[in-house]
């Protein structure tokens, strides 16, 4: 495909030294549901993840598992390579820092920033927590718990003292604060936008680039007794996908970036940062960068300590995949902090996917099967409440495309919801099973208005579950080059006559192993 419409969407690098857990899936499966609905518009997508794979912390666990560190790394980041694979991810690429194109992207971008007189060679003295692999002011550092000095995430720090190269991060206060200014929608939502700029007008200090104390790294150009900080190391694997230091074919295509999804946590980094290199390097900084909230566990703070963390592989096998990937994103307002707890996803499951979606699919298609020998139904005359749902289902689209660009998913959902839930009362209004007998033709019209909006439901479900929506479009026989955006149109619609297969439920009711669901 050239010359269309492209959107490059991106999740965080995760770093190796984690395990995956359910941030990692809800930030790849956010970007995943975005990523499928622009392909269904037509769009042509490249959508991002990968591996952070350097740094002090992981050169300290291969030390203290025996292992050299690209051994350690080429085992964790396998992990996170099936993670997006287990969670139906659709990325068209995964990106390791340790391969050769980061590692000469990174190079690349550091001499443009030499070139620029954008680096300097100093002497960092100050705290460094290994943790965050993140450097923090005198007045971000307080006094632990047990005596120990912490930074603002809790993490330890320790004080640093060794030769460093530094970016002129100070020199770009205004030029940052000018870049928010004229545009208003890079950073979402609005309250991390706040901060962000909170945080710059407060005034930037020049950052440390590069470390001397531990080897573990991209060697910096001309200067291998240093390794750069590996901030500035993972950052660059947004342009490095995309072919740089090449400017050609898909860096030109794609970049800028039109979405970086991040946590909360390393907003900062992205917001800060990353627009500061690249400004610096006369790069164009991204289009968009949304930061997500944070899960709690039944109510708990997630912690290796506690032992609470949650794996998303063990979630899919107890509940199923598209009824984790429906409950991430319907839950709570994206954006917002939320709380996965066992009783809510049986709810969403049962209520949600069970009671009112499947239960409208599976009722239309067995009344068909039962009614209109298992054949499409014939539509006669269109009365004002066929229409009126009707029309709202075809007005989903619009409504769900605004929200999905807001990264409003769970918006998007409730539309969706409340045309379900048209059609459940639609049903019960007209009452087929009454009609069968006092009037035949009417019955068949009430199905198909049915089936078409059940049709429409499917196509606008495929991005938030794949699995399901592909089964039901099955099931009402939609050919496969009918399944996106382009058939969502009345002239696309469900024909006369089409033999349907047997109905099966697509969401089962979930109930607990006590006999509760």
């Amino acid at each position: 495909m050239s010359g269309g419409e492209t959107y490059y969407i991106t999740t965080p690098i995760y770093y190796v030294n984690d395990k995956p857990h359910i941030g990692h899936a809800y930030t790849t499966l956010a970007c995943d549901v975005l990523a499928r609905f622009k392909r269904l518009g037509g769009t042509e997508v490249k959508f991002l993840t990968g591996t952070d794979e350097h740094g002090q912390k992981v050169e300290k666990s291969a030390l203290a598992a025996g292992l050299s560190p690209q051994a350690l790394v080429d085992a964790n980041s396998a992990n996170f390579r099936d993670l997006a694979s287990h969670i139906g991810a659709s990325n068209d690429d995964f990106i390791r820092t340790t391969e050769p194109r980061h590692i000469a992207a990174c190079q690349d971008l550091w001499r443009r920033l030499i070139e620029g007189g954008h680096i300097y060679l100093g002497h960092y003295e100050g705290w460094y927590s290994v943790r965050d692999e993140a450097f923090y002011g005198s007045d971000e550092v307080t006094t632990g718990p047990s005596g120990d000095k912490v930074g603002p995430t809790g993490a330890p720090v320790e004080w640093v003292k060794e030769p460093s190269y530094f970016f002129r991060l100070s020199a770009w206060q205004d030029r940052l604060l000018a870049y928010y200014e004229a545009n208003p929608d890079c950073i979402a939502p609005q309250s991390r936008r706040n901060e962000v700029i909170s945080f710059v007008k407060r005034g930037l200090q020049d950052v440390s680039v590069s470390r001397t104390s531990f080897s573990w790294g991209i060697p910096v150009p001309n200067d291998p007794d240093h390794i750069m900080y590996v901030w500035l190391d993972a950052l660059t694997n947004y342009i490095a996908a995309l072919g740089f230091p090449r400017q050609d074919g898909d860096y030109a295509r794609f970049w800028p970036a039109d979405l970086h999804m991040v946590g909360k946590d390393i907003l900062r980094f992205h917001a800060v940062y990353w627009p500061a290199f690249l400004l610096a390097a006369d790069l164009e900084p991204p289009k968009r960068i949304f930061a997500h909230g944070w899960w709690t566990n039944e109510g708990q703070k997630i912690s290796k300590s506690l032992g609470n963390v949650i794996d998303p592989l063990t979630l899919i096998a107890k509940y199923g995949l598209d009824q984790v990937r429906y409950f991430l994103l319907r839950e709570l307002p994206f954006g917002n902090d939320g709380d996965f707890s066992h009783r809510a996803m049986v709810s969403r499951m049962n209520s949600d996917l069970a009671n009112d979606y499947g239960n409208l699919a599976q009722r239309v298609l067995s009344m068909i099967g039962k009614n209109c020998g298992g054949k499409v139904p014939q539509a006669g005359p269109l009365i004002d409440a066929d229409e009126a749902l009707l029309a709202g289902a075809y007005g989903m689209l619009a409504k769900v495309r605004e929200a999905l660009d807001q990264q409003l998913f769970h918006e998007g959902l409730e539309t969706i919801w409340t045309v379900i839930r048209a059609a459940n009362a639609y049903v019960d209004h007209q009452a087929p099973w009454a009609l069968k007998k006092s009037d035949p033709a009417r019955m068949e019209t009430v199905l198909w208005v049915l089936a078409e909006t059940v049709r429409l439901l499917a196509l606008m479900t495929l991005a938030y579950m794949p699995d399901a929506s592909a089964r039901l479009l099955d099931q009402l026989a939609v050919a496969t080059d009918k399944r996106d955006f382009s058939a969502f149109r009345p002239e696309d619609a469900l024909a006369a006559g089409i033999i349907l297969p047997s109905p099966t439920g697509v969401f089962p009711r979930y109930v607990d192993a006590e006999g509760e669901g």
